[in-house]
This record gives structure tokens, C-alpha cells and sequence, in this order.
């Protein structure tokens, strides 16, 4: 069923746990997602989701690897959210870690993700440029495509 999955989207898959419940593993939508959270973690979460959308207006909200994903002429970001940490997760090109180096230095960091502490405050400003940075660099690669 997974084969098609990259190694990391298959360990959110199956990393994806509330108070010893396995979530759902078939969302149809990003409120069903959120929705399997504490109320603490949706508004957070509901911030991210509106941060990104508020960045990329005309961005396509959809679910990927069971995890809400957001696309303009490509993907912009996947989020999600585990024990101690919400994730951004950022499809190929990488630039993005390049560009915000000084800005993502304090955060635990993959090729692909970043990890926000859920025992900080989560930096909504930095999320905003992130993603208006994404849509040009895919504005851009689209562009020459054409």
C-alpha cells in the first residue's frame, strides 16, 4: 500500500499517534486531520494552516501521504504535528534551507523538514515569508517550463 511512499512520508504515516491512538489513516480533508487533535494543538495548527493560505492565497489545499499539503504550480509545504513537535516539510528544490539559514538555525532539521518545539512559540512570520518564497521559486520554475 505504501510503495509508492518516500521513507520519511511512510514514518509520518505511521509515527502520526494521539494519546496511544492511531489516527486515521485515510483523511479526506485537512479539518478531519486537525480534527484528531487537542484543542491546544488545532489552533495551532488551524494558524499554520491559515499563515500558509493567507501567504499563497490561490495555493490548493489538498491531503498527500495523509498529511495536509498545499500546492501552487508545485508543492509549497506538507505540515504536521507529533509528540514534542509541529513539522514543516518541504519538497525538492531544498533552496528554501539555504535561503533561511540564519532563520532556521535554532530548529532541528532534515533535507526535507524542519521541527518547530511545540514548547516555544511557533514563528508564524518566518512560516509566511517561507511560503511566499516557495510560490515564487514555483512561479518562477514555471515560467521557464513555458
Amino acid at each position: 500500500m505504501y510503495h509508492n511512499c518516500s521513507k520519511n512520508s511512510a514514518k509520518l504515516l505511521f509515527l502520526h499517534k494521539q494519546e496511544n491512538i492511531m489516527a486515521n489513516t485515510d483523511f479526506k480533508s485537512v479539518d478531519e486531520y486537525i480534527g484528531t487533535f487537542e484543542k491546544e494543538v488545532q489552533a495551532t495548527l488551524q494558524k499554520i494552516r491559515k499563515t500558509i493560505l493567507k501567504a499563497v492565497p490561490k495555493a490548493e489545499e489538498v491531503i498527500s501521504y495523509q498529511l495536509p499539503a498545499y500546492k501552487f504550480h508545485g508543492w509549497i509545504f506538507y505540515f504536521g504535528v507529533f509528540k514534542n513537535h509541529f513539522t514543516i516539510s518541504c519538497p525538492p528544490p531544498f533552496t528554501l534551507f539555504t535561503v533561511f539559514k540564519k532563520e532556521l538555525a535554532p530548529y532541528a532539521q532534515s533535507k526535507s523538514a524542519i521541527q518547530f518545539p511545540k514548547d516555544k512559540p511557533f514563528p508564524f512570520e518566518l512560516l509566511a515569508k517561507m511560503a511566499d518564497y516557495r510560490a515564487t521559486e514555483n512561479l518562477k520554475r514555471a515560467a521557464v517550463k513555458k
